[in-house]
């Protein structure tokens, strides 16, 4: 298997880490808060993200990623009733993420893929993909950190702790590895 696809999947795994660290910081009610209309909360968020999965993993080398049974502007509406829910629906989309990679080879890497009729290789899609999560996991961190304020348990290096967090990487020898080798059972993501 590709060293790209390997790596791709460690990249998808960190971000549902963090997505989960930063979501088991907030209670129930915090999921569906909103700053104002116009904004979006937690919830909202996950549902978003599973719909667009969803959409462009489904059939991902054979279909176009937009679908015509999905309902995007229904992704938007806050009427997600509970964690359980809210989880089902980032577990599903994660998981036919992650089915579909798992399908891919080399060979698939250059293949022409649509997304709303615009090709693009298997990698350009792929990567589009890692931004648009990214994005909206960024988001899940953000409104997750305000939500839980003072509670707050820093997903990355802690404020005022860089120095000393550089000082022991520095200790080690050098590695040949890749910053997600090991994901499941690293402490912390690096930001």
């Amino acid at each position: 298997m590709s060293g790209f696809i390997e790596s791709t999947k460690g990249i998808f795994k960190m971000y549902k880490q963090l997505g989960e660290k930063a979501m088991a910081q907030i209670d129930d009610e915090q999921i569906s808060w909103q700053a104002n209309d116009d904004s979006n909360s937690v919830a909202v968020i996950v549902k978003h993200l599973w719909g667009n999965m969803l959409s462009r993993w489904t059939d991902f080398l054979t279909a176009d990623g937009e679908k015509d049974w999905r309902q995007r502007d229904a992704e938007f509406e806050n009427n997600i009733k509970d964690r359980a829910e809210l989880m089902a629906k980032w577990e599903e989309g994660w998981q036919c993420l992650f089915a579909a990679l798992s399908g891919l080879t080399d060979a698939d890497l250059e293949r022409i893929v649509y997304i709303r009729n615009e090709g693009h290789t298997v990698m350009e899609a792929i990567t589009r993909q890692i931004g648009h999560y990214a994005y909206h996991v960024g988001q899940l961190v953000y409104i997750s950190k305000l939500r839980s304020a003072a509670d707050w348990q820093s997903l990355s290096i802690p404020r005022n702790q860089s120095a000393a967090f550089n000082a022991a990487k520095f200790a080690n020898e050098k590695q040949v590895r890749h910053f997600t080798d090991g994901i499941n059972d690293k402490p912390e993501t690096e930001g």
